[in-house]
């Protein structure tokens, strides 16, 4: 059993999917930007605070439903595992990122429609399994070359 916190994230997709394998499993990494919004109730207008980064990775079946349906600017729910990892950048600032291990990811139907479609049959996979032990490899850091799709502004 973890003890890591588990959330929801309410977000767009930063960038492209990226679909790998990590031994025999397949892998999907992504960026969500979280924009925070807070409502100034003295003039009634919407105001956004700074964007928060989040890496998120998406093992088995998750990771290839999310390569085959996740594309950038998508408003998405990201449910899962967090964790921050700790590490120093190339100029020797030590730095974190955000992590999530996905266990659901969706579309965000408050910013839209969409039309669902099974997943081809797998067989059954263990609820709650874990992914593989830290599988993927040296890691520099986050990618912050990602841009995510701006919030629409309230009405």
């Amino acid at each position: 059993m973890t003890h890591d916190p588990v959330l929801t994230l309410q977000g767009r997709i930063g960038g492209d999917v990226v679909l790998r394998r990590a031994g025999d499993h397949p892998v999907a990494t992504f960026r969500v930007a979280v924009t925070p919004r807070r409502l100034q109730r003295s003039t009634g207008t919407w105001t956004d605070l700074e964007t928060q980064w989040y890496s998120v990775s998406a093992w088995r079946g998750l990771a290839e439903n999310c390569a085959a349906s996740l594309r950038r600017g998508d408003p998405v729910l990201v449910h899962g595992r967090l964790t921050v990892h700790t590490y120093t950048t190339k100029a020797g600032v030590q730095a974190q990122e955000w992590r999530i291990e996905a266990v659901t990811v969706g579309p965000d139907l408050t910013r839209g429609a969409t039309t669902w479609r099974p997943a081809a049959a797998r067989g059954p996979e263990p609820l709650g399994a874990a992914a593989p032990a830290d599988e993927d490899g040296p890691d520099d850091g986050p990618d912050h070359g990602a841009e995510a799709a701006g919030e629409p502004s309230a009405a």
